[in-house]
């Protein structure tokens, strides 16, 4: 019997990544950058007022204000010419000279020889001659060429995982394009006699095909491309043919009903066309028989799961989830685990790693408390794994968990 992480490390190693593909920047949120974006222009691409304002020489404003007396001892009227205008997206800059003022947008152009900008709540506003009533440093309100980034600065590195900003930053830096790593392409399949469409009444005997539904929610979520092929009649020909058609156009295939059931001999049979499929006891639970392999050509990895959604979809999270996010780049492939204060009892298979499903909340005191809603022999109450917002992970060895014990909790996706 392998551990979890024996048999996850198989996973990992049979994994090929999917080439990085070029996309628009508009598209670019949320994928991985697969290339290091260096800036072939400074951000901003010229020095320019961070306020609205006038532009001046800091030295010829140095005794504006009211601690400046005139003559007469009375605070001096400091007035200065203002020569013209500056606007953003201005391409004739008036020219500036000493003791003069220059009227100007925030974003526009900074005239030469200015080394300051005066924010217009500290003048009269007056586009003629403008009177200053405080003196201003060098440098004052001005955002330089290459403030934010220099020609030769990294913008985007490799390995970033994309958000809005980054596309601003990308724009700014005149990108239209990037290389990220591509959505795996993640088919579902489900075979057995037993099930039908959700668009069908059941007969006796038939269940709906919940798996497809759920597990495609789940490639989703996780960040693939869900493909859900659904239900394939269990003979070792329609499921000859239907996996063939999938390994041409899949980077992962799921196949439920492979492991356990009366469907399961005819599938394993039928994959046996495309390559090994190894069945494996894994030390988890539930989920503790499930099936991997690499097949067809492309070796694509091949996952089969039990036929028990709650069951699949746990195997789902530890196996198959963190193979997706790792192919799609991400350095962090795993959930978030915390430590948690159990509120109730419960009980866990000794010679397995349990995973749990609980309801995991934060008192006000920042401490986070958690509820199993699923034990040992409850596996395919799948109540419970609509309720749930983590799994517990109960390590092998332990029987019962007693309210009150430290546990280690992964979240699941977030909800609301």
């Amino acid at each position: 019997m392998r551990t979890v992480e024996e048999h996850f490390a198989r996973i990992r190693a049979a994994a090929v990544a999917p080439e990085p593909v070029r996309v628009p920047i508009i598209e670019a949120r949320g994928f991985v950058c697969a290339e290091e974006v260096v800036a072939r222009r400074p951000l901003p691409g010229f020095d320019q007022a961070s306020v609205d304002g006038y532009a001046v020489r800091s030295i010829d404003v140095a005794e504006a204000g009211p601690d400046f007396k005139g003559q007469f001892g009375q605070p001096a009227d400091f007035s200065m010419p203002v020569v013209g205008e500056s606007r953003t997206g201005s391409r004739q800059i008036p020219r500036l000279q000493p003791k003069q003022a220059v009227r100007i947008e925030s974003g526009a152009p900074l005239p030469a020889l200015a080394d300051a900008v005066v924010p217009v709540e500290d003048t009269d506003s007056d586009k003629v001659k403008v009177k200053i009533f405080r003196p201003i440093r060098q440098g004052a309100n001005i955002r330089s060429a290459g403030d934010d980034v220099r020609v030769g600065d990294v913008a985007v590195a490799k390995g970033t995982t994309i958000g809005s900003a980054h596309v601003g930053l990308l724009a700014a830096v005149g990108k239209t394009d990037i290389l990220v790593y591509p959505r795996p392409r993640v088919a579902v399949l489900a075979v057995g006699t037993e099930l039908v469409d959700i668009h069908t009444t059941p007969d006796a005997g038939q269940v709906y095909d919940v798996n497809t539904y759920a597990l495609a929610s789940a490639i989703d979520e996780a960040g693939g491309e869900a493909s859900r092929v659904g239900i394939v009649e269990p003979r070792a020909d329609t499921i000859r043919s239907t996996v063939a058609d999938q390994l041409g156009k899949c980077d992962i295939l799921i196949v439920t009903g492979g492991v356990g059931g009366r469907s399961s001999d005819v599938v394993q049979e039928a994959l046996l066309n495309f390559g090994n499929i190894e069945i494996s006891r894994v030390a988890m639970h539930p989920g503790g028989v499930q099936g991997f392999g690499r097949l067809g050509t492309r070796n694509v990895p091949t996952f089969l799961l039990p036929e028990l959604t709650s069951s699949a979809l746990v195997v789902f999270e530890v196996m198959v989830r963190p193979l997706i996010r790792e192919l799609r780049g991400f350095e962090r492939f795993a959930r978030h685990r915390v430590s948690a204060i159990t509120v109730n009892d419960f009980l866990s298979d000794p010679d397995t790693t349990g995973f749990v499903r609980g309801k995991l909340m934060r008192t006000s005191r920042g401490e986070y408390r958690v509820r199993a809603l699923g034990a040992a022999g409850t596996e395919n109450r799948l109540v419970h794994s609509a309720d749930a917002n983590c799994l517990i992970v109960v390590e092998p060895n332990v029987t019962h968990i007693g309210a009150g014990e430290t546990v280690s909790v992964e979240f699941l996706a977030q909800r609301g």
